[in-house]
């Protein structure tokens, strides 16, 4: 692995760090330097997955490009990687769902709550070159584009000290959402109370007990270390929302179409190598969480939780009705693969 550029977002604005970059220079010996962010630590699935995308480009194109990885939110928080994106001062960027929501009404689609019925079902949709494509191109105007999903399991309610067993477990209490307005409106449905922060500033806010919860993946228990604070995950399987790598589309679109195919071809290995490796990590995460971090995983009815939350999606189709087509190819999965439980 390469060593990282050091670069501190704490002490640089979005801007200066920009420029900072920029400053930094283009090449690299000759080679182009393509710089790509997320915020995950090193050894999550979408770091692996990306560095394999390193590997292979480097090998095909190596002599042209220099790919660099910056992990553990090194270049800022999300909402700063994809304004670095949008600028060019960084090429590519993995970036929450949520966050895309603020960028293009498309992307609202996704962050609905209980939209699919199974893992199954989800993994099907996004396969599917109709639904993903008009939401993927949506953002085209804004200067940067999705070039894959990235899976990030099923996000459920955990807390410090309060078992969720039912929605009204929630009321009154402070749980961390994205900052998105859809996720913002599902916990006012919960009777929680939504608090939107950047995802670096989670683990500080629970050992301070600003607030009493979040929502995530199991990957968060272990890898960012919030089970060592929350001790009780709750299975309400609330949302299946991918993250999304974008790329600036000046930089893709300079790229010849020979460049273009092989990193269209990293891109479908980034999504295979995660997805295998989503499902070691989340079996480990788990044994980790009960076993090292003595947290308690709870299997709650889901229906009381989504019967609350159906009223989004109606509220979701009146207000963005071009977005029925896809939503109904959704339901055309669902149909195909029904949770388990029914």
């Amino acid at each position: 692995m390469k060593r990282y550029r050091k670069i501190l977002p704490a002490i640089f604005g979005v801007g200066m760090l920009a420029a900072a970059l920029s400053g930094c220079g283009g090449s690299d010996g000759g080679r182009q330097i393509v710089r790509i962010g997320h915020n995950q630590a090193t050894d999550h699935p979408t770091n692996v997955a990306l560095l394999e995308f390193e590997k292979f480009v480097e090998s095909k194109l190596g002599d042209k490009y220099n790919i660099e990885i910056y992990p553990s939110e090194l270049l800022g928080s999300q909402t700063d990687m994809v304004q670095l994106t949008q600028t060019g001062a960084i090429d590519f960027c993995v970036a929450s769902n949520s966050i895309l929501e603020t960028f293009s009404e498309n992307y609202t689609l996704f962050n609905l709550p209980y939209l699919f019925s199974s893992a199954d079902a989800y993994h099907m949709a996004m396969d599917d070159p109709e639904i993903v494509e008009p939401i993927f191109e949506s953002t085209k105007k804004a200067g940067f584009e999705a070039v894959t999903w990235i899976d990030a399991g099923t996000r459920n309610f955990y807390t410090v000290s309060t078992p969720i067993e039912s929605p009204q477990d929630l009321k009154g209490l402070k749980i961390r959402v994205q900052q998105s307005p859809t996720n913002v409106r599902m916990m006012d449905l919960l009777g929680g109370s939504a608090t939107p922060m950047g995802f670096g500033e989670v683990y500080t806010a629970l050992q301070s007990k600003v607030i009493d919860g979040a929502e995530n993946n199991e990957m968060a228990l272990t890898s960012n270390g919030h089970g060592d604070v929350c001790k009780y995950y709750s299975y309400d399987m609330h949302q299946m929302i991918p993250d999304i790598l974008i790329g600036n589309c000046a930089f893709l679109d300079d790229l010849s179409e020979e460049d273009r195919n092989i990193f269209e071809e990293g891109f479908t290995l980034i999504n295979k190598v995660e997805r295998e490796e989503w499902v070691k990590a989340v079996e480990a995460a788990k044994d980790r969480a009960a076993n090292d971090q003595g947290v308690q995983f709870l299997y709650p009815d889901t229906k009381p939780f989504q019967e609350t939350c159906e009223a989004m999606h109606e509220e979701m189709l009146k207000q963005y009705p071009d977005l029925k087509p896809i939503y109904d190819k959704i339901q055309d999965h669902n149909e195909q693969h029904p949770s388990e439980a029914e």
